[in-house]
């Protein structure tokens, strides 16, 4: 093994153990006497380092466990037990997390990366950078594969562990070297075992002006058609911020990202011919920047990388053509509410999606009545402009200071699991303050029949 081989290897991780959330009544665990606040360290001899050795090594219907039971003073007791289940029967037990011994983060030195542009000041956990090929495989993550160890790859190969989804940005080692660092070089290693091994891939290239575009994006698509295994690539534009070195991208070019969508254009005319898929996505970016209409929904695949920003837009134009066909007594019941009470709709998004939404609130007859709010990102700057990084900061200073009579409807993609905006503002303090302007605001999954199953209940169900 050379020393450079040595560098790639697995992180040295604190094992942390598995910590018990729940335990459901009448379950083996319950049985077992399995309690929130007890610690999992091994299962059958294995220490416990995430959930996908908790899935492999219980997959039987038995399993012996050795266990901590914490102290309120931090003091520890070591047990064991043995749970047993029968046929189909869960055994019972959550975890507080899907990683037991700690993330494995970024280490490349990526030119383009989204969190050195952020500001400062705001919560630790945005800052955080990971790289972690488990949650590639459990949540869906992209990873680069640079940290990835020998006994890392072989877990991979040998649990088949598939799909992964995997940042490739470029194939050749100039043009990678410019992007990420030293530690590029491994990244490709890797995948070529996977490929070779036929662990499924989902793929993505960052398209960087002038880095990895040109002749340097053709030569990765080109490593894509060779390699089957690579089932589906996303091309999506880098973004900046006003934090970072970049000055543009492609939402500032038109030309550029039509160039971009003629460029990939043959590659998908070859796949959809010999495999019957596109393969080859370009996110809803280029085509909004390009003027484009975006593809139909056939082109999609059925829509693997839908939350990379794949398809979304075209998922959303045909959906809000089902809602109005499905559901027209209560689009109809919103704009008679509407007009009844004398209220305005505001619809609230980011710069990108204004077209979008505006089109949907035409499509289900509520303008004029309702209209979209684009918020302008000032808070991250650059090219910043989708409603997921809205802040309330944003929110608050652009949205009327009167508010009388008016609806304000507030995409709930703006928040985090725990309800709190990026700006850290919760969200019962934003409807609060929108309230003190004599707005009735309120938050809501953005999507078509989500906005008027919504809207309807809100202001006819109270």
């Amino acid at each position: 093994m050379s020393e450079q081989r040595a560098d790639y290897g697995r992180q040295e991780l604190p094992v942390l153990g598995a910590w018990v959330a729940s335990v459901e009544e009448g379950s083996p665990a319950w049985e077992a006497g399995l309690e929130p606040g007890m610690r999992v360290d091994a299962v059958n001899g294995v220490p416990l380092d995430d959930i996908i050795t908790w899935r492999w090594e219980a997959d039987g219907a038995s399993v012996d466990l050795d266990v901590a039971v914490v102290g309120e003073d931090g003091s520890e007791e070591a047990c064991a037990c043995t749970l047993e289940r029968g046929p189909g029967q869960d055994w019972g037990l959550a975890f507080s997390d899907v990683l037991f011994d700690g993330i494995r983060t970024c280490r490349n030195a990526c030119v383009f990366c989204f969190m050195a542009m952020l500001p400062e000041g705001m919560r630790d956990s945005l800052y955080l950078r990971d790289d972690d090929y488990r949650l590639s495989f459990l949540q869906g993550n992209f990873v680069t594969l640079t940290n990835v160890g020998d006994d890392d790859l072989e877990r991979i190969v040998s649990y088949r562990l598939s799909p992964m989804n995997v940042s490739i940005h470029a194939v050749s080692h100039e043009a990678r070297r410019a992007m990420m660092g030293r530690n590029e070089a491994r990244g490709l290693e890797v995948l070529e075992r996977l490929c070779d091994e036929g662990i499924e891939v989902h793929a993505q290239v960052v398209l960087c002006p002038g880095l990895n575009d040109g002749e340097e994006l053709l030569r990765t698509l080109d490593y894509v058609e060779a390699h089957p295994a690579v089932t589906s690539l996303a091309i999506v534009p880098m973004g900046y911020t006003k934090n970072s070195p970049f000055t543009r991208s492609y939402s500032d070019d038109p030309e550029a990202a039509r160039a971009v969508v003629e460029a990939v254009a043959p590659y998908q005319g070859r796949a959809r011919a010999t495999l019957g898929i596109t393969r080859f996505q370009l996110s809803d970016e280029f085509y909004v920047a390009a003027r484009l209409d975006p593809p139909p929904a056939e082109d999609y695949d059925g829509y693997p990388q839908f939350y990379d920003g794949i398809g979304m837009l075209r998922s959303f134009i045909d959906d809000t053509s089902r809602v109005v066909a499905e559901l027209p007594g209560r689009a109809a019941a919103v704009a008679g509410a509407l007009e009844r009470d004398d209220l305005r709709l505001l619809l609230v998004c980011g710069e990108a999606a204004e077209g979008v939404y505006r089109g949907f609130l035409e499509g289900v007859g509520w303008a004029p009545r309702a209209e979209a709010f684009a918020v302008r990102n000032d808070y991250f700057g650059g090219d910043v402009n989708v409603t997921g990084l809205i802040v309330a900061e944003d929110l608050l200073a652009q949205l009327p200071a009167d508010l009388s009579r008016t609806v304000v409807v507030l995409p709930d993609l703006m928040l985090n699991f725990d309800s709190v905006t990026l700006d850290g503002m919760a969200a019962a303090d934003v409807v609060a303050a929108l309230a003190e302007r004599g707005g009735d605001a309120f938050f809501i999954e953005t999507l078509p029949e989500s906005l008027v199953d919504g809207v309807y209940g809100h202001l006819l169900n109270g």
